[in-house]
């Protein structure tokens, strides 16, 4: 069994050197940063890492693009309209650029890990100064430094299993935090690029993360979102000598841990002992994100998904019977090749039995390199459209039918934000088990935590009061 690569501390003591250099060189020059994050919540921590290397190196924090000294876009790669946003993005900036010479431009994440994309995207676009992918963030000041001297580089490394420890990171609140427990992924569905920019999976060690941990929680963190492309094989490759269910249990006892989230979850390896453990442990939150991506057995195995609708019922059913709170999210994808009228309807069957808290809904979205681009089965996007339109309607429908069972219910609610725009301050945060509820009250109690009881629903969240 493979044993996973850790950089050396001695190659990451080099990285923060050069971060403390950079302090005394852009320090006094009030240099701002500006960090613009595209997909999931991997691209949201890898970016909480390079703006804490932005900030050990110098920098302060913009509150607008147009005011920064240097911008940077995380990327994504999942689906094709991220990729087209992106192109008009770092095209728009040529005039900031021309119009502040000194700027650095830089783009960085998962599209950049993909064939060649890092020198194409050099050679169109002058203006850009530094690209970089997934596995380099640890030599990111290193990078920062040789991009200040003047040169423009592209530098990403598609062979890099190892993991960086004692990395900084800036994060925008104070209550919540992610903690990444593996990277990569194993498992290659057909329509997924992933595997190949984020490489395969590797776990971190387990008391790497809970020592992650116990620091957050001692800065004042209460909530943590374990996050890995697939959570549940968390530690499949024996190099950790514990399996998901028992690192929930290892860290749900840090002092000041109130709530555990994680995602996602694949429901292949979604087992009995992970089931219990979110029964069991006061702390785990009631919430699975579960993506089944379809409802048709076909459809299921030509996605490479490796479990079958039975089976995903199956754990919902069990899940429910154990936790009666608990609620679920989803991912579909609609329009996947050779899927038919009937196993769409199988699909929206799925959806209507299970009544998902919500759903991430998409059509399919070729990407170049994985299995599913090659078929020669492509679905219209026209019947894509039409297919993905139902479907909206009905998890819209699925949605107000589950806020309706929440009309009474009292319970504690983390406050995230405030909406100030009309004549009342509206707070919003969410249950332990995931739903968002929006109450009246003032800025003071954000990050804190309150009694929320729901009098009434709208069409996607739910309205309540303190009590």
């Amino acid at each position: 069994m493979k044993s996973n690569v850790f950089v050396p501390q001695e190659e990451l003591d080099i990285q923060h050197q050069i971060a403390a250099e950079l302090f005394r060189e852009i320090r006094p020059r009030g240099l701002t940063f500006y960090v613009e994050t595209f997909g999931c919540q991997m691209n949201v921590r890898d970016s909480e890492t390079v703006k804490g290397w932005l900030t050990e190196a110098g920098y302060s924090e913009a509150s607008e693009k147009d005011s920064a000294d240097f911008i940077l876009f995380n990327t994504c790669c999942v689906r094709d309209h991220a990729e087209k946003r992106l192109m008009g993005n770092i095209g728009a900036l040529k005039e900031l650029k021309d119009a502040n010479p000194g700027l650095l431009i830089g783009i960085c994440g998962c599209m950049m890990q993909q064939e060649g994309m890092a020198k194409k995207l050099l050679k169109r676009f002058p203006h850009v100064s530094l690209i970089f992918g997934t596995n380099v963030l640890h030599k990111f000041p290193e990078m920062l430094r040789d991009v200040l001297n003047g040169d423009r580089i592209a530098v990403t490394d598609r062979a890099n299993d190892a993991i960086a420890e004692d990395m900084p990171k800036l994060r925008d609140n104070p209550r919540t935090a992610f903690v990444n427990i593996m990277y990569g992924c194993d498992n290659y569905c057909a329509y997924c690029i992933v595997p190949y920019v984020r490489g395969r999976e590797r776990s971190r060690k387990p008391e790497d993360i809970r020592d992650e941990i116990v620091a957050l929680a001692k800065d004042g963190v209460t909530e943590i979102t374990l996050l890995g492309q697939n959570v549940n094989s968390y530690g499949n490759d024996g190099s950790t000598g514990m399996h998901f269910a028992d690192l929930l249990r290892y860290v749900s006892d840090v002092p000041g841990v109130k709530r555990i989230r994680f995602m996602s979850s694949h429901p292949k390896d979604l087992n009995e002992d992970v089931m219990r453990a979110i029964a069991e442990l006061p702390n785990v939150c009631h919430h699975v994100h579960l993506p089944v991506q379809s409802g048709n057995n076909e459809v299921l195995k030509r996605m490479n998904r490796k479990y079958t609708r039975e089976h995903y019922l199956s754990i919902i059913e069990r899940l429910r019977a154990m936790v009666p709170d608990i609620e679920f999210t989803t991912d579909i994808i609609v329009g996947f090749p050779g899927e038919t009228e009937e196993a769409f309807l199988d699909t929206m069957s799925l959806v209507e039995e299970v009544g998902f808290a919500a759903a991430f809904t998409f059509a399919y979205s070729p990407r170049v390199g994985t299995v599913a681009a090659k078929r020669e089965d492509q679905i219209p996007e026209s019947v894509k459209k039409q297919r993905l339109h139902a479907l909206n309607e009905l998890q819209a429908r699925k949605t107000v039918e589950n806020n309706e069972t929440y009309i009474g219910h009292i319970g504690e609610v983390l406050v995230e934000g405030c909406d100030e725009r009309g004549a009342d301050t509206m707070l919003y945060g969410k249950y332990q088990n995931f739903k968002m509820v929006y109450f009246p009250g003032c800025p003071e109690l954000l990050n804190r935590y309150v009694t929320v009881k729901v009098t009434k629903t709208n069409k996607n969240s739910l309205l309540g009061e303190m009590i």
